[in-house]
């Protein structure tokens, strides 16, 4: 078995797991004041599938010229990362339970063995805080590029916090019911009276301390948690004449991380898009010319100089409810690969309504005759506005694509 093994592995004991347990524990220290702590707690407690696999995965170059013992120490973590990489099978009812044990009791070993060497190599200069979980101090630095609202819907409170780059997070309180989870638009006539619910209750109070911070027609990043997840964010407004929409005053993009958010600024700049189609977590592919690509696939390969992806089939952000904070589907899977800049579908594409959104899209992202992704959002956003008045494009049509990354 390979990493992928190691991710349906993770997935399954994470429902074992409350998954609120993060969300709620922000909430608790948003509550006590300390709204740093409580980007802190998400940032260690969300999208833990991924992180596990980064860890498993760090690399240790720069140890690769120290001494003989960091060399040494080198060689175990990798070593014992790649063994770790390989969760214990699921037995059949025929094995025998004195073997499952052994081999559950020898993987325990090799974490115990594992984390030992971490505490070795943090003790190595430098290396101090050597896979320990982000500061808020270092997570502001995903925020270069703008802001980054993040939401946390528990059964306590609903909070936006704004993390900005050289200043102190703001928080937002939202006057929302947690006990009634929002729905996800899917009728028509209900789409309008959602987008409205969305301003009046989000996006207005977040736009009135965002404005502050950020000036008109600036980028800004969402970072949802919970049912927030599922929320066409990016499109909320009054929708009346004369009415205000988030559209209007920023460019939004979002993200599952601000770790994420950060690897991907590092990264180099090589476009190339590609065709997709979805199916379900896990099993979602790739149709590639001659063979599948699955999401457990691309977790092993590195497309870090594949920098952009437009992803135009149905649903392709779609991710299950529980546990919301996991997002499990393609889109993560690629940003894990390596690929910083994502195009994306909220929910069912109309193939012919769509075609001319993805038309002004290219017009706009290519306009000099070359690809960065670092205009991936700017062009959607243009795109998005140039059709604002056709006709034969409907309004869930409009807002069906999303930007996610740099």
């Amino acid at each position: 078995m390979s990493s992928t093994a190691s991710v349906s592995y993770c997935h399954n004991a994470m429902k074992v797991f409350p998954c609120a347990l993060a969300v709620d524990a922000a909430s608790w220290a948003l509550r006590s004041g300390d709204v740093c702590r409580a980007v802190e707690l998400l940032e260690q407690g969300r999208t833990l599938i991924w992180t596990q696999m980064a860890r498993f995965h760090t690399p240790l170059d720069s140890l690769q010229e120290a001494d003989d013992h960091a060399k040494a120490v080198t060689k175990k973590f990798q070593d014992l990362s790649s063994l770790l990489d390989n969760p214990p099978a699921n037995h059949s009812e025929g094995t025998l339970k004195v073997d499952a044990e052994a081999e559950a009791t020898h993987y325990t070993h090799l974490v115990e063995e594992w984390n030992t060497t971490v505490e070795e190599i943090q003790k190595l200069k430098g290396l101090s805080r050597f896979l320990l979980p982000p500061l808020f101090s270092e997570l502001q630095d995903a925020t270069c590029g703008g802001p980054i609202i993040v939401l946390i819907a528990s059964k306590l409170y609903c909070h936006a916090i704004i993390v900005l780059h050289k200043e102190s997070p703001v928080n937002v309180g939202l006057a929302i019911n947690t006990g009634e989870q929002p729905s996800v638009p899917g009728e028509k006539g209900k789409l309008v009276e959602a987008l409205r619910e969305l301003w009046v209750e989000i996006m207005h109070p977040v736009v009135e301390n965002l404005s502050k911070f950020a000036k008109p027609g600036s980028r800004i990043w969402w970072c949802p948690t919970s049912f927030f997840n599922f929320m066409p964010l990016h499109a909320a407004g009054e929708y009346r004449r004369g009415g205000k929409s988030l559209a209007q005053l920023y460019i939004s993009s979002y993200t599952p991380s601000l770790t994420v958010l950060i690897k991907a600024r590092r990264r180099h700049d090589q476009p190339l898009p590609m065709l997709f189609a979805t199916i379900e977590p896990f099993k979602s592919v790739f149709l590639m010319c001659d063979e599948l690509l699955s999401l457990l696939d691309i977790t092993q390969m590195d497309l870090s100089s594949h920098s952009f992806a437009f992803l135009s089939a149905c649903e392709t952000a779609v991710s299950n409810f529980h546990p919301p904070d996991e997002v499990i589907h393609l889109v993560p899977a690629l940003q894990f690969a390596g690929v910083n800049s994502v195009v994306r579908t909220l929910w069912e594409v109309n193939d012919i309504a769509v075609q001319h959104l993805v038309k002004a899209f290219y017009e706009k992202f290519c306009g000099d005759g070359t690809m960065n992704s670092k205009r991936t959002a700017r062009a959607l956003y243009r795109a998005v506005q140039s059709l604002a008045d056709d006709k034969d494009m409907p309004l869930d049509q409009r807002i069906v694509f999303v930007h996610i990354g740099i």
